[in-house]
């Protein structure tokens, strides 16, 4: 599926339209810095309830939110350098989980990460607004 989004206000109309698609709690998130991906994580949590602000983990690596139906984990991986360090953090323990798993910038851990069931969201900067491809 590939949607357009040529505002800010798009956001929230892309994400109705997905979410009742969104069948696998894993959530890959690629795209250049400055793409939308926590834009697009932002409308998201706030359409699944989430009321709180939410931000990118550039530096905490992980922030998690409460929900009614669950934990949600919201990770930007930029800052890994290898596989090693992604494990040493406990992603499988976040994996294992019947949590929402949301991963920034999953490139260095993908391979660890085909196995599981997952959607790939890949945004990408357009002559006019994103682009933004849901597998």
């Amino acid at each position: 599926m590939t949607i357009n989004i040529e505002k800010v206000e798009d956001w929230e109309k892309v994400v109705e339209e997905m979410l009742p698609k969104i069948k696998h709690s894993i959530l890959l998130l690629k795209g250049n810095l400055g793409a939308g991906k926590t834009t697009f994580t932002q409308h998201l949590l706030k359409k699944m309830g989430i009321e709180e602000q939410v931000s990118s983990p550039t530096y905490s690596i992980v922030n998690e939110y409460e929900t009614a139906n669950g934990k949600i984990f919201h990770f930007d991986l930029y800052r890994m350098n290898s596989e090693e360090e992604v494990f040493d953090m406990g992603m499988e323990e976040y994996l294992d989980g019947n949590n929402i798993c949301i991963i920034e910038w999953p490139e260095i851990y993908e391979a660890e990460l085909s196995h599981l069931p997952h959607h790939i969201i890949e945004i990408t900067h357009a002559e006019v607004g994103r682009i933004l491809n849901f597998q």
